[in-house]
């Protein structure tokens, strides 16, 4: 079976060597533009899935948008039987999904139709679900609406944090996908169609979703640190300058909603509801480090507020 691969980031990285390592023939490789980083925005860095891609020697494509004649030109060129998507960043249209005679799937880190959309590991922590998983989705121009061939399931652990589900989901995606392929190669492939009811929504993580507001319960805020936790990373401010807050343990105490109530030992913050012990912290421009090397260059004290 001849493959064309779609994917940009480390997540994807997992499922790409996985295909490469089955006697399937990946065609080549669709991946977003080499991006700008670091302060100076001056060199462009390629992609994982393209560092993987050049070194097993594959045809790569980089298109801005995937769309238009020159694009569809290339892509059909890769005379590939079917399209397989795994964090490529971009909704593909009709024309693209079409043409692969067997259509296009997509490894989703969710148990679909739950979590639909662009940051499903986020949102499932966010929510604090228990459960989630990996579908592999036959691909229709609907977000994330297309019948599902394979399911699996896992646990969600207590203080699991968005990255190591990440890592978790990326291998069980990868092996889920293979097992995937080979009931498609097996022969005719029965999807089940979602249940439009049971639907729900995890849009893209903007800088404002990551905020914490005090006035929420501590829980909850634990929640939004642990599913952040690397990145974005959940923040606040500190006399006006953000900071990041990783590590939260919700703890009983009471005060008004972002007032520090214990510093020293340890960070413990007033929430709406409860309190939250911080372990790690990030100031703006620094690196991450524990609570304790923070509070000793701060001068931190009881009272002052977060916002």
């Amino acid at each position: 079976m001849r493959i064309v691969f779609f994917g940009t980031p480390e997540f994807a990285v997992t499922s790409l060597r996985a295909l490469l390592a089955e006697p399937f023939t990946v065609a080549g490789v669709v991946t977003q533009p080499d991006k700008a980083q670091g302060r100076s925005r001056s060199k462009l860095h390629p992609s994982p899935v393209k560092l993987v891609a050049q070194a097993h020697g594959l045809p790569v494509l980089q298109p801005d948008r995937p769309s238009g004649d020159l694009f569809l030109a290339s892509l059909h060129r890769l005379e590939a039987e079917l399209g397989v998507v795994v964090a490529y960043g971009h909704i593909l249209r009709r024309e693209v999904l079409s043409l692969p005679p067997l259509g296009m799937i997509n490894v989703h880190a969710s148990l679909l139709p739950r979590f639909r959309g662009a940051a499903p590991i986020q949102h499932a922590i966010l929510a604090g679900e228990c459960e989630t998983g990996i579908s592999i989705m036959q691909m229709e121009e609907g977000l994330d609406t297309g019948p599902v061939l394979y399911q699996v399931p896992t646990p969600i652990m207590p203080g699991e944090t968005g990255g190591a589900l990440t890592l978790r989901l990326a291998e069980l995606g990868a092996a889920a996908l293979v097992k995937a392929l080979s009931l498609l190669a097996d022969g005719p492939a029965y999807p089940l169609p979602q249940d439009p009811a049971g639907a729900t929504y995890a849009p893209k993580i903007s800088r404002e979703t990551a905020r914490l507001d005090w006035r929420k319960e501590a829980s909850f805020l634990s929640r939004q640190v642990r599913a952040f936790d690397p990145t974005p990373g959940a923040w606040t401010s500190l006399e006006g300058a953000p900071v990041k807050l990783f590590g939260a343990t919700p703890l009983e105490g009471s005060g008004e909603p972002g007032t520090v109530l214990e510093v020293g030992r340890r960070l413990v913050i007033a929430c709406g509801r409860g309190a939250l012990e911080l372990d790690e912290v990030q100031p703006a421009g620094k690196s991450r480090l524990p609570v304790g090397d923070w509070l000793r260059g701060r001068g931190l004290s009881t009272g002052q507020r977060l916002a």
